[in-house]
């Protein structure tokens, strides 16, 4: 009897917490150590996204759209006037072109979405706060990851065997981007 996945020991929520945890670092750093079972599995979902953002990719649209936005001074701070004895921020039209997804890619990155857990990027040293950002792994995915793998078919990931760990003897591997 065959079975569809390796259970890795866990319950199905602890063990789908963790491989979306795994392919999350796997994407956003390119690589991760981890043991040969858990890597084998990760690798199936990384690149089943990796092959629907290369499907998507290219399936948007750009549009011109007019946007109101703060009018902003030197400091970068909203500017401010009085109107009827209250201050009131200015605000001035400009005009952005944007990339609308169709809705194939749209439904490509929600699927994305339903695997990745979102990634916030901590500065180091002072004021970290100020300074955090969240990154857009789907947009990674379909404008960094997926143009370097177009000509490819399938084989975007490797594993290599780095030896035993020394706890448990369990094989330890690292898999990363080719």
């Amino acid at each position: 009897m065959a079975r569809g996945y390796r259970k890795l020991g866990r319950t199905s929520d602890q063990r789908k917490a963790m491989l979306r945890s795994l392919v999350t670092n796997l994407l956003y750093h390119g690589k991760i150590r981890t043991t040969e079972a858990r890597a084998k599995e990760v690798r199936g979902i990384a690149e089943g996204l990796i092959a629907l953002a290369i499907r998507e990719k290219d399936n948007f649209d750009t549009v011109t759209v007019t946007a109101k936005v703060a009018k902003k001074d030197a400091d970068g701070k909203r500017v401010k006037e009085e109107k009827d004895g209250k201050k009131v921020t200015v605000y001035e039209e400009i005009e952005k072109t944007i990339k609308k997804d169709k809705p194939s890619k749209l439904a490509a990155r929600r699927q994305m979405i339903q695997v990745l857990y979102p990634v916030t990027e901590v500065p180091t040293g002072k004021g970290k706060k100020k300074g955090t950002k969240e990154i857009d792994l789907p947009a990674k995915l379909f404008d960094e990851i997926a143009p370097k793998y177009m000509n490819r078919n399938g084989g975007f990931t490797r594993i290599v065997k780095i030896g035993e760990r020394k706890g448990d003897g369990a094989m330890e591997v690292i898999i990363e981007l080719v």
